[in-house]
Parts: C-alpha cells; sequence; structure tokens
C-alpha cells in the first residue's frame, strides 16, 4: 500500500526505516531519501512507525 503519494512511500518502506531505527515520518522519508512533500501523510505513515517500534497511540477520551 501507498503511504505517500508525494514520494510513492509504501508502507513496507516506511516499517523497514522504523525497523531501521527511524521515530519519525520525517526521519524515515529522509532513510528513503526524500523530504515531506504535502504532508498529508505523516499522521498514517507516524502510526505506522509507532506500531512497528512496539509504541502504543495514546488514549482518545471521549467526553
Amino acid at each position: 500500500m501507498i503511504v505517500c503519494i508525494c514520494n510513492r512511500i509504501t508502507e513496507g518502506e516506511v516499517r523497514k526505516a522504523a525497523r531501521d531505527g527511524a521515530p519519525t515520518p520525517d526521519k524515515a522519508y529522509a532513510c528513503l531519501g526524500c523530504d515531506v512533500q504535502c504532508g498529508c501523510c505523516l499522521d498514517y505513515a507516524q502510526e505506522i512507525i509507532d506500531k512497528e517500534r512496539g509504541k502504543r497511540p495514546p488514549l482518545r477520551l471521549v467526553a
């Protein structure tokens, strides 16, 4: 699945960058020789990175 349309970065590439130590999308994209472009993918890329690195996303409280 494509995560970043601007750079044609796949979910697998983001997962590998996270396993290699990238804690954020900009660091992951830099590992792949890219820069963040429009930013629409950042939340999803961070979610993938957090899951790959074993972090749980913060709980969202419902009012």
